[in-house]
């Protein structure tokens, strides 16, 4: 009895040995299928990238998908001939593990690339870089630098603003912070906004944004300089996607795209002014509801927020406006415009942005065909500002250069070349104030882009983003709800 409970015990462990040997094959072997490599995804027919939802990454906006990062993913995936399959997370807690997971092949989301991640992931090449600020409220004490910080400072959860407050602790010991992963960089800043935290740190690029919207939110100091921005591949991912990442980077750095995507995105944002930003959400909330729907009528082949941009550019909207030159009205028209637009009052509102919503419409159809949306709009207004045929010169210039006249971005750092004698001789339209156009243009930028975020935030009803507005108008400082992170 004991011989055969010795010799079927033994038969016993030899099986389980070889199911677990053969368990760990088939498992190594499904890993090594699962691991991401270019080969799977062209088999497949579709990418799938991880990012985050927000104003920079990806949101859903009126004419579909949008975001930096978005585009980005977008034409790689376009490089490999494949579909997009995007995939947006809440929060960082939520996007890490996909790409841990295998859920995802890489990740898009204006990450920074920091020793901890640099540990546990692949990069690929660097494509932009940022700054973290640390910010307050406008009218309380700034803080200059980390020992005069005295209430609460809140960040997002395992974001590189964490992993910098750390090694910044060893320096500071009574450096204190609480981080969150309930609330989005957005709602942190309203947070500030309103008086619930006294600090956050955000990447400059996003604040740049975000300042248009809230300019009360103001910068204290910069907490850590220039960081690179990179997508983030698993290590266990096959050598096949970083390579083609790194030729992927390469060919849009050299062909302009990248370029073309960081002026759409942040082209405008750079310059901020606080007085005329304060102004223009005053105009919104004070002066904009008279005009708008003479805005909203005329703009049925533009969008009215674009229209009503370019008059509060003009104008301010004052309907009695007139400059030295000649120019007047709500959409600063000259006589002769006036009169070929049909209009034969330049001081009656509605006349004007009639004439100025037609004029402008003309102009977009002047633009060559093969320009697309926004280029086309940008190329138009620089048009309505400078005139057609200066536009057309920097075009010419453009091509000399080797840049591309059918880009924007090539196109506006030359027109400030036909100040320049050497270049205005050259061509047939001769000289201009060619900066002026530029700033023209990124001015307009930055007030369509407000009135189209207050336009679907505010007015449909987003009460955080209501209640920010309102307060920074009325000019009261919401009560203090901030206990100091030391006495808890």
């Amino acid at each position: 009895m004991n011989i055969y409970y010795k010799k079927t015990n033994r038969l016993f462990n030899f099986f389980r040995l070889l199911f677990a040997v053969v368990v760990l094959v088939i498992s190594g072997c499904k890993q090594e299928a699962d691991r991401p490599n270019i080969s799977r995804v062209l088999e497949r027919g579709y990418v799938a990238v991880g990012t985050l939802y927000g104003p920079n990454s990806y949101y859903l906006g009126p004419e579909g998908p949008a975001g930096f990062e978005y585009e980005l993913a977008k034409k790689y995936a376009e490089s490999l001939g494949v579909e997009l399959r995007i995939m947006p997370s809440y929060s960082l807690d939520e996007l890490f593990p996909r790409l841990d997971s295998g859920e995802v092949d890489f990740l898009a989301a204006g990450l920074a690339v920091t020793p901890n991640r640099l540990n546990a992931y692949e990069f690929a090449p660097s494509y932009d870089s940022v700054s973290q600020k640390l910010v307050f409220r406008q009218g309380n004490k700034r803080p200059r630098a980390l020992k005069d910080l005295t209430g609460k400072l809140l960040v997002t959860a395992n974001s590189s603003h964490v992993e910098n407050l750390m090694a910044l602790q060893q320096a500071h010991e009574s450096l204190s912070w609480q981080e969150t992963n309930e609330f989005d960089t957005e709602e942190l800043l309203l947070k500030v906004l309103n008086g619930d935290i006294d600090y956050t740190v955000v990447d400059s690029h996003v604040l740049a944004i975000n300042r248009r919207y809230y300019p009360d939110i103001s910068i204290g100091f910069t907490v850590k300089k220039a960081e690179p921005l990179a997508w983030l591949v698993s290590k266990g991912s096959d050598d096949s996607i970083i390579a083609s990442l790194i030729e992927f980077f390469g060919q849009v750095h050299h062909d302009g795209t990248l370029l073309a995507l960081d002026d759409k995105y942040y082209g405008h944002i750079e310059q901020f002014n606080y007085v005329d930003t304060q102004a223009f959400l005053a105009a919104i909330e004070n002066t904009l509801p008279t005009y708008q729907p003479l805005f909203e009528k005329y703009g049925q082949d533009i969008d009215w927020k674009l229209l009503a941009a370019i008059s509060y550019q003009e104008s301010h909207w004052n309907p009695k406006a007139r400059s030295p030159t000649g120019v007047r009205g709500m959409m600063m028209l000259t006589l002769p415009t006036a009169k070929q637009m049909g209009v034969t009052s330049r001081l009656d509102p509605e006349q004007s942005i009639a004439g100025g919503a037609k004029y402008f419409k003309r102009l977009i159809d002047r633009i060559p065909d093969r320009i697309p949306f926004p280029d086309r709009m940008w190329f138009a207004l620089a048009s309505y500002n400078v005139g057609f045929g200066h536009v057309n010169d920097a075009r010419i210039i453009t091509q000399r250069q080797g840049g591309d006249a059918d880009r924007w971005v090539d196109v506006k750092s030359r027109l400030p070349l036909l100040k320049q004698k050497k270049y205005y001789k050259t061509v047939k339209y001769g000289y201009a104030r060619g900066d002026e156009p530029v700033k023209y243009v990124e001015n307009i930028r930055r007030y369509y882009h407000t009135l189209s975020y207050f336009d679907e935030k505010v007015l449909n009803n987003t009460t955080n983003s209501r209640e920010a507005f309102t307060m920074q108008k009325s000019k009261q400082k919401p009560p203090n709800k901030v206990n100091d992170l030391a006495a808890e």
